[in-house]
């Protein structure tokens, strides 16, 4: 398994994406407040390991999440998704954040993005992992 750890300028640790060989997907786990830079720094990074080493699932992990990022729903929808898909992302299991703002903010996104590669939101990340195991075998 490999490991990237994205740091803000004050050090906290924002998103650890992890790339799980045995179970076929990366593991993006984000933390704390999110701005539109650090939506960025760590979609692109996604694309950077899809481009390295393919891989067609995601589990994007927001139970650490706090806030809203509404503002970067624009730049995921227009710029991150068609690049994404091109590197060969096809199954996208997202694990809510517990808070209202960012539940919502999802909710923007997945109305701007799901019908482009299979989307589906959980409230507990075994969940997750359950769907992940048994979509494209």
């Amino acid at each position: 398994m490999s490991v990237i750890k994205f740091r803000r300028p004050d050090g906290h640790v924002y998103l650890t994406a992890e790339r799980n060989r045995a179970e076929g997907w990366i593991h993006a786990r984000w933390s704390g407040v999110q701005t539109l830079e650090t939506v960025k720094e760590g979609g692109l990074a996604y694309v950077d390991m899809l481009r390295e080493e393919p891989c067609a699932k995601l589990l994007n992990d927001h139970s650490e999440l706090i806030g809203r990022f509404t503002e970067a729903n624009e730049w995921v929808a227009q710029v991150w998704t068609p690049m994404i898909l091109q590197a060969g992302l096809r199954y996208f299991a997202h694990v809510l954040s517990p808070g209202i703002f960012g539940q919502l903010s999802i909710e923007d996104l997945h109305q701007r993005i799901g019908d482009v590669f299979e989307l589906k939101m959980f409230d507990d990340v075994e969940e997750a992992k359950q769907w992940l195991r048994g979509v494209g075998q």
